[in-house]
């Protein structure tokens, strides 16, 4: 008999799972997902992804702001559910949910356990210049991400990888892993595997400040950084005051002493730019208040000077 399951899950990553659930005809008690936010230049409210599944598919929704404390928890708690899933709902369960299911509560993270615990595995995954990553489905408790795994699987990350594909394919993988891992942790065929606590890292959620990019860190770097927030929530740097986001770059077989972000040199392909280390050729750009552009584009509208330099400084 499928265990009665309550879905915990906000982001498009969550939808997958959903799905899954859906397609296998697990009982769903109920989905439980952020608040409806506001979003575009109209601050229009929307439904997070999660929800609009969930009501599709007539499956009661419950949104409160803050899970420990709210009256939604007595009501979430009173479903009793057999088993709990969660895949990127964005808050820490109190103890008294906890508790409830028999089969425990599981949560499906974007990373390789126990490294980068928190809410943006992905991003931070990919700035540090990792060569993988992938899914760790685990046991949940109070404190974040630390509860014993119970399925990892890996993924490469190639030299064009972005967050935007990562994310897309680790959705993905997500589901297929719970798919596999429910009947067997049901069965109580699953060994769980204590994290080794002394090597955990972090991933804390992306703040505005680690957006700018950092001309004084190496090619190699600001090229993971571009690749790590693309195509959300974007790098951006500043030419002649002017915000500029930078959507696409790759790093030079070149060596340059010159201050960096510094034009070096450009053309169609792309604008030259010294770094702390190598030069980075920028191919895709967004001039505030304007669309996105590639390099040629935006010297046609724009007169670009060698020797000129990109960032604000103050020398």
């Amino acid at each position: 008999m499928k265990p009665r399951i309550l879905f915990m899950g906000t982001p498009e990553f969550a939808v997958p799972a959903l799905e899954m659930l859906l397609q296998e005809e697990y009982p769903l008690l109920g989905v439980v997902t952020q608040p409806d936010r506001k979003k575009g230049r109209k601050a229009q409210l929307t439904p997070p992804p999660v929800k609009i599944v969930a009501e599709k598919h007539h499956i009661p929704v419950f949104q409160p702001a803050r899970l420990r404390d709210s009256e939604e928890l007595e009501q979430i708690c009173q479903l009793k559910p057999d088993l709990i899933v969660t895949a990127a709902y964005g808050q820490i369960l109190p103890t008294t949910l906890l508790e409830v299911p028999p089969f425990r509560c599981i949560n499906l993270h974007a990373s390789l356990l126990p490294k980068y615990r928190g809410g943006a595995p992905i991003h931070w995954a990919i700035y540090h210049g990792e060569d993988k990553t992938g899914v760790t489905i685990m046991y949940m408790e109070e404190k974040l991400d630390a509860g014993d795994m119970l399925m990892q699987q890996s993924v490469p990350i190639t030299t064009t990888t972005d967050v935007g594909d990562m994310y897309q394919k680790l959705s993905v993988l997500a589901a297929d892993m719970l798919q596999e891992l429910l009947p067997r942790l049901i069965k109580g065929e699953i060994e769980p595997v204590v994290q080794d606590h002394s090597i955990a890292t972090y991933a804390p959620n992306i703040k505005r400040e680690d957006e700018e990019i950092q001309w004084e860190r190496t090619a190699k770097q600001i090229d993971y950084h571009i690749r790590a927030f693309c195509p959300w929530p974007g790098t951006y740097t500043y030419w002649r005051e002017k915000r500029v986001k930078v959507w696409q770059a790759i790093c030079l077989e070149q060596i340059s002493t010159k201050i960096p972000g510094t034009v070096l040199g450009f053309s169609d392909e792309g604008i030259q730019i010294a770094t702390g280390e190598g030069v980075l050729q920028l191919q895709e750009l967004q001039v505030a208040g304007k669309k996105r552009m590639d390099v040629s584009q935006f010297l046609q509208g724009n007169h670009l000077e060698i020797g000129e330099r990109f960032g604000l400084w103050k020398d």
